[in-house]
């Protein structure tokens, strides 16, 4: 019988094929501040109301359970008040904005492994009008092999099929896929799946945490020389 220790050998030890990355915390830098506050002003609600009402409904809009207008009437609802519809344009651009700021050393490491061939991938816990607002922003998200987006399927992050579901879409087995997340949950699930899993928290954390599995020549990959002044 195989020990734990030789069990995590056998894991650390399975080629990565492929980099399956969440979009918040990850991909993005941490929240705009200034976003939030705009939804605030938008609404006019307190601090305490608008952050209870947002989060209580945030998993069903990330799911498709509700759409975008859905939400945010949601939330009107439940802190009692009635939004406008160019107080609902407001406040969807304004969410959007709250996820817009990217993490630029986790993106050039991306665009690397793109330009060095290995297959990259995002599996986002993320609602219908946020998809369609970030992309229109940012055309570095159409430069992976296969993005996996929680409302289109009416899963979402730590239910195991959405995570099958994007080892398909990168035509990958899970064990040969490198999951990165940043909340925990999403990593256990990632793990009961069969893939690799790292979270993370900060980027010298996450490098510190690859070189110690033997992943370096990952974080070392610099792709065709005739592709690196190419921009995110």
């Amino acid at each position: 019988m195989l020990s734990s220790r030789d069990s995590l050998t056998i894991v650390s030890m399975t080629p990565v094929q492929a980099i399956l990355f969440d979009y918040g915390m990850v991909l993005s830098a941490p929240p705009d501040l200034a976003a939030w506050q705009r939804m605030r002003t938008v609404t006019g609600l307190s601090e305490e109301v608008l952050h209870r009402e947002y989060w209580a409904h945030r998993h069903a809009y990330d799911r498709g359970d509700l759409k975008g207008h859905a939400f945010w009437h949601k939330i009107a609802e439940g802190a009692q008040i009635v939004l406008a519809p160019d107080q609902l344009t407001a406040l969807i651009d304004a969410d959007t904005d709250l996820w817009g700021l990217i993490n630029p050393p986790m993106l050039d490491w991306v665009k690397r492994l793109q330009r060095a061939g290995i297959r990259t991938g995002i599996l986002s816990n993320m609602p219908d009008a946020m998809e369609a607002g970030l992309r229109a922003r940012h055309s570095w998200i159409e430069s992976f092999d296969h993005n996996t987006w929680s409302h289109a399927l009416n899963l979402a992050k730590p239910e195991p099929e959405i995570y099958l579901h994007a080892a398909e879409g990168l035509n990958t087995p899970p064990a040969n896929i490198l999951f990165i997340d940043d909340r925990s949950e999403n990593i256990t699930a990632a793990l009961a799946v069969g893939m690799q899993a790292i979270q993370y928290t900060d980027h010298t954390a996450f490098e510190q945490e690859m070189r110690s599995r033997g992943l370096d020549y990952l974080l070392q990959l610099q792709g065709t020389t005739a592709s690196q002044n190419e921009t995110l």
